[in-house]
């Protein structure tokens, strides 16, 4: 019994300075900077409302995630907090879709067919985390999100459509559930502001590792009715851009 005694404890101290000296870099192949989640900013977007066809308003907080490379949307939705993770290819990939759907707004290309444009745009390999409520545990999962655009009362927004996905297989058995298939709204100004907080260069110099540029004057996004309703006392009006009646 001595003998398994201190096996174990030699097992547990080998253990213990194994992960003790590990280098962040090995931790984190992804690595820019061995510092905390800092702020970027916050943008305005829009999330579909329950049992409505209306759009409800969301702010999100940008996180720049350094370890990861990656920056976090975190916003409630549903009573439910996410944080949907951006690495730098797919924010890279984020910019170059929103150039080509402004391409196609100006040259009047949209088509009201949400089947065909969920991902025209492309599509992303995600990471996901969200709580139920503050003190549960963190849940994981890795959705495919998918860059195109939908109609909403013949306004066209830019989306980004995060689909459902199996949770990672939790600890001690716990029951794992799917995360929620979330679509987020974006104005052409929006989708430009997050494009702003997205960009490298300006994430790296928030952390003093270059210089660090000015990320340009903030957009606001435009004032308006939701779908030419007034607002809901509480409400803030959503505008989207004008383009016109189609047909679908």
């Amino acid at each position: 019994m001595r003998r398994f005694i201190f096996a174990a404890m030699v097992v547990v101290a080998f253990l213990a300075f194994s992960c003790k000296g590990v280098e962040p870099v090995n931790r984190y192949p992804h690595m820019v900077a061995n510092a905390d989640p800092v702020s970027a900013g916050a943008i305005d977007a829009a999330l579909d409302r329950s049992f409505s066809t209306r759009l409800q308003k969301v702010e999100s907080e940008v996180i720049f995630y350094p370890r990861l490379n990656s920056v976090a949307l975190e916003f409630r939705y549903e009573t439910v907090r996410y944080r949907q993770f951006w690495d730098e290819p797919a924010r890279i990939q984020f910019a170059a879709a929103l150039e080509r759907y402004k391409t196609d707004y100006a040259g009047r290309n949209l088509l009201n067919n949400h089947r065909k444009t969920r991902g025209v745009y492309g599509k992303v390999s995600g990471r996901l985390e969200w709580e139920v409520f503050r003190l549960t545990r963190t849940r994981l999962s890795y959705p495919i999100i998918e860059m195109g655009y939908r109609f909403k009362e013949n306004s066209p927004f830019f989306t980004t459509l995060m689909r459902s996905a199996k949770e990672e297989a939790a600890a001690m058995g716990a029951d794992t559930v799917d995360s929620q298939q979330i679509t987020m709204y974006f104005t052409r100004a929006q989708a430009d502001e997050l494009v702003k907080l997205f960009d490298q260069t300006y994430l790296l110099g928030l952390l003093g590792e270059t210089r660090n540029p000015v990320p340009g004057t903030s957009v606001t996004a435009d004032e308006y009715y939701e779908f030419g309703d007034e607002p809901i006392a509480g409400d803030e009006p959503i505008i989207a851009d004008e383009y016109g009646k189609l047909e679908d």
